[in-house]
């Protein structure tokens, strides 16, 4: 068995670190950078001017994108890469959470494109990016752990189809993170991105095969950090420790380190589940793990009920007893608890959605990629598993 970690992205974390991307991209001999950012808060908050007054000092020329939405449109990223070419930009500075960097990744594998051809092929499987451009982040918002992953997630407007891409050249070049920039995160937010970071660690503990024990005490004790860093920043949201905690837990949950040692990267059945969710009702992603993950543990638990009592002695100190189904039942049950705590929903009623039958099964039919794929890898899950456990959800 061999497991890669892989992190080449070089990060700097601390008060005003967003004010090195002049510096960095000087060094980069770097000419001129496509700025991409969300729906305002940057321009609101100083933050877009302050960068570009940084570049300027460093006689980088820029040009902008805003307008990146959750759950990132293709639309978009067609538009980024047009403008990119026309401005002969040669790098893209992200300003803004795992959304922004996602468009801006897909940006950069469309800008390198040899082909110059759809760049939509790579995230249906047609085709597989062979570069990308240099790709800066400056991160405001805490959850997807996007700042130094390999994978990006776009959503097709044509169907609503979420669609993502997992590869080395995805892992931007540098991530610039100050936890002074999320202080104004929402309290909602602040709670979708600490399921987010959640679910990152617990997708690659529940995995098939063996398990080496240092991964495991990390990834219990980085849930346990974070659990604790996000009822803190609910509490207190300008907390520079919970807030800091946050943002590099976000990092290292979804960087690698966390599939070092398994045999298979994770079992992801839940993030594929929850793809086709937002893609079609539009719903944050951290909000939409939180419904959907107690019904698919509890469909799953009977494979291996010991994976999920060792998580729940670690996490929650259940004591190990005779009875290990107990144990893992009462795991979800507290797991369910603590999304409830910090106000996320744990089915989808408290979600805002009530799918009818037909809307189920095309929900399940898209997560299969209309039968042609099997999800997960802790309980392999064919599109009729896929259909019980939204079902299960309700």
């Amino acid at each position: 068995m061999i497991t890669e970690y892989y992190t080449p992205t070089h990060v700097y974390i601390g008060e005003k670190a967003e004010t090195l991307a002049g510096k960095i991209f000087s060094e980069m001999k770097t000419k001129k950078v496509l700025i991409h950012y969300g729906s305002g808060s940057a321009v609101k908050s100083g933050l877009l001017d302050r960068v570009k007054k940084d570049l300027d000092e460093h006689k980088i020329l820029h040009i902008e994108l805003g307008g990146v939405v959750p759950n990132p449109r293709v639309s978009l990223v067609r538009e980024g890469i047009r403008l990119s070419r026309e401005n002969n930009i040669d790098a893209i500075l992200s300003i803004g959470g795992g959304s922004v960097i996602d468009s801006s990744k897909a940006i950069a594998y469309g800008l390198y494109d040899k082909e110059m051809g759809e760049v939509w092929d790579f995230y249906e499987g047609k085709r597989v990016p062979e570069g990308a451009v240099p790709h800066g982040v400056i991160l405001t918002l805490s959850a997807t752990g996007s700042e130094m992953s390999d994978s990006s997630v776009i959503t097709n407007e044509d169907g609503w189809l979420k669609r993502g891409v997992n590869t080395n050249f995805g892992r931007p070049t540098f991530a610039l993170l100050n936890p002074e920039l999320t202080y104004t995160v929402s309290p909602y937010q602040t709670s979708c991105g600490t399921v987010d970071i959640m679910m990152h660690t617990l997708e690659r503990f529940f995995h098939k095969g063996d398990s080496l024990e240092v991964t495991d005490r990390i990834a219990i004790a980085l849930l346990k950090t974070v659990m604790d860093a996000g009822v803190k920043a609910l509490k207190k949201p300008n907390s520079y420790e919970a807030r800091a905690n946050l943002m590099w837990a976000g990092a290292l949950s979804h960087n690698g380190l966390m599939n070092v040692g398994y045999e298979v990267r994770g079992d992801w059945a839940s993030h594929q589940l929850e793809h086709e969710l937002s893609g079609k009702y539009d719903v944050a992603h951290g909000a939409g793990l939180s419904a959907l993950w107690p019904a698919w543990a509890r469909y799953v638990v009977k494979e291996n009920p010991r994976r999920f009592a060792l998580l729940g002695e670690g996490l929650f100190n259940i004591q190990p007893g005779a009875d290990t189904m107990k144990e893992a039942l009462e795991t979800i049950d507290k797991m369910e608890a603590f999304f409830k705590s910090i106000d996320m929903p744990t089915n989808l009623r408290e979600l805002g959605i009530n799918p009818s039958e037909d809307d189920i099964k095309e929900l399940a039919e898209k997560a299969s990629f209309y039968n042609k794929r099997k999800l997960g890898s802790f309980k392999v899950l064919s599109t009729l598993d896929m259909e019980n456990i939204y079902k299960e959800a309700r």
